[in-house]
């Protein structure tokens, strides 16, 4: 086996590695003088099992454009299989036409990175599970529950829960959560006026005096969340936490759920932490490198990945 780290999220990869307890392999990823990537592997690879980290966000068409030079690199190294761990797969939210000629990206990049040479993808959390079918190869998309759940447990201890969706989109990983954890449910009914735009209309559920744990893929503007925290702390909701697998936290996320009702936002290192979002005090961060690093191993070793999540 080889592991390889691109430079959208380096500290996760090295924790892969150590969790593993196989280094990185030696590469030189560079940019000439006009921005064009390059990209150079410097460890002999023939026949090797190769497992390329790169997590594809911000700035994610610089990120993209690496994981795909990279592929081709280790497809002309004579590599015997390449997957790509792209533990956040952007361009996820452009899942389907929202209207009149606009694109399907999703599916353009599942294009792109298919053709580069990849033959298989280990990813975490798709925004919407329908990308698998946009691969012609096989994907692996690992659920965080292993890694939220005894994080939940040991914290609220004794509390009342309630999970609930900030989105309806979202009710089928909120009540899987729910269920894991024996709490309720409950969901936000919103509207969304533009995107990063949204106002919460209702609450579907009973949430008085219970500790509310918002559950979601990605946090991007943050909006989402804190309209409802506010909306669930104006319903009778003891506490109000989030717990998020993708911390996108762009523009002035991280000073807006500073500032809101939730008393603490959970997100993965799926996405490398800004110095703007570590110095939150109420943002924390969970590391997803075990879970990573177990379904690597299943990879090579030909083992069942879904037997994790029973």
């Amino acid at each position: 086996m080889k592991l390889i780290a691109g430079n959208s999220n380096r500290p996760l990869a090295e924790a892969i590695s150590a969790y593993l307890n196989i280094p990185l392999t030696q590469s030189n990823i560079k940019r000439f003088s006009d921005n064009e990537i390059f990209v150079e592997i410097m460890e002999n690879i023939r026949g090797k099992d190769t497992f390329f980290i790169q997590s594809t966000s911000y700035p994610s068409n610089d990120n993209l454009m690496e994981l795909l030079i990279a592929i081709d690199a280790l497809r002309r190294g004579s590599a015997r299989r390449i997957t790509a761990v792209i533990p956040y797969f952007g361009y996820a939210r452009q899942d389907r036409k929202t209207g009149g000629r606009t694109p399907i990206s999703a599916k353009l990049v599942a294009n792109l990175i298919t053709a580069a040479g990849v033959d298989r993808v280990l990813t975490m959390e798709l925004h919407a599970g329908q990308i698998q079918g946009f691969f012609d190869i096989p994907v692996d998309n690992l659920i965080v529950a292993p890694v939220f759940v005894p994080q939940i447990q040991e914290k609220f201890n004794g509390d009342k829960l309630c999970i609930v969706s900030p989105d309806v989109g979202g009710v089928v990983r909120a009540r899987a959560l729910a269920k894991r954890l024996s709490a309720d449910l409950a969901i936000i009914d919103k509207r969304r006026e533009k995107a990063g735009v949204s106002e919460v209309m209702n609450v579907i559920g009973e949430v008085e005096g219970k500790v509310c744990i918002l559950v979601d893929d990605i946090v991007d503007s943050g909006g989402t969340l804190c309209n409802a925290a506010v909306a669930l702390k104006s319903n009778g909701a003891k506490e109000v936490h989030a717990y998020v697998v993708h911390g996108v936290l762009s523009g002035s996320a991280a000073s807006l759920i500073s500032d809101s009702p939730m008393k603490t936002l959970v997100v993965t290192d799926t996405i490398a932490a800004t110095e703007d979002v570590k110095a939150v005090t109420n943002i924390n961060q969970l590391s997803v490198a075990s879970l990573m690093g177990e379904a690597i191993r299943r990879t090579f070793e030909e083992r069942s990945i879904s037997a994790l999540f029973r």
